[in-house]
């Protein structure tokens, strides 16, 4: 085959994707480059389609996110209510499996670019930010509300507002997260050792919830 024939030879796609790869695709591109600045010939080039089999999937790069978070994200949320079940006895086991279940499956990963992502679009693709508020964070806050409030009920926990509490809780998850797609990458500083955080973490947190002995000092007297 001459050299000619080599450069007219057309670029072979795949024929055929399934929507899952395209979703891979698309979050890698969202996360690395920012929801605004990818575009749909980039996320089909990238799953190794042409632009006109993404669209057979989705008509919008809208779409296409709502799809990263139906598929990738709403599981991780299934996976929180079954701990409400199976460690309905055991509200420190339950907030334990809870916190370090949300960095490995969610925070951990390719998905713990997300919430970067969120942050710095909300404001200019307000449907989008709806429906993650939506699918995301009110049912994520309400199974964390749903764990403090067990721990109450069974004299583990002291009585706080646990709407409030919930925020502070997933305020230093949300950091390790936001590091590691920032500063973690493009400043070549240290990450910071998650396992480590998460322990230090979670041994605040108990300490800080701990309800007081029977007969005990309240946590917060003078």
């Amino acid at each position: 085959m001459t050299e000619q024939v080599k450069k007219k030879a057309p670029v072979r796609r795949r024929k055929e994707a399934r929507p899952q790869e395209l979703t891979a695709a698309a979050l890698s591109l969202f996360v690395e480059k920012g929801f605004a600045a990818t575009r749909l010939d980039e996320v089909a080039a990238r799953a190794g389609v042409s632009k006109g089999t993404l669209y057979l999937y989705f008509d919008s790069k809208e779409a296409l996110f709502l799809a990263v978070i139906r598929e990738g994200i709403v599981p991780i949320i299934d996976e929180g209510r079954k701990l409400l079940v199976a460690h309905a006895d055991d509200p420190v086991r339950m907030l334990r499996e809870y916190l370090f279940g949300w960095w490995s499956l969610f925070g951990a990963t390719e998905l713990g670019g997300v919430p970067k992502l969120m942050t710095s679009e909300a404001q200019n693709f307000p449907e989008v930010a709806q429906y993650y508020l939506r699918e995301v964070i009110q049912p994520g806050k309400a199974l964390m509300q749903a764990v403090l409030d067990r721990g109450v009920a069974k004299g583990v926990f002291r009585p706080t507002d646990s709407a409030l509490v919930t925020h502070i809780l997933m305020a230093p998850l949300l950091h390790l997260a936001l590091w590691r797609h920032s500063f973690a990458v493009c400043c070549q500083v240290p990450d910071m050792d998650p396992q480590a955080y998460l322990e230090t973490y979670f041994d605040l947190v108990l300490k800080g919830l701990a309800a007081a002995p029977e007969g005990g000092a309240s946590c917060d007297a003078r």
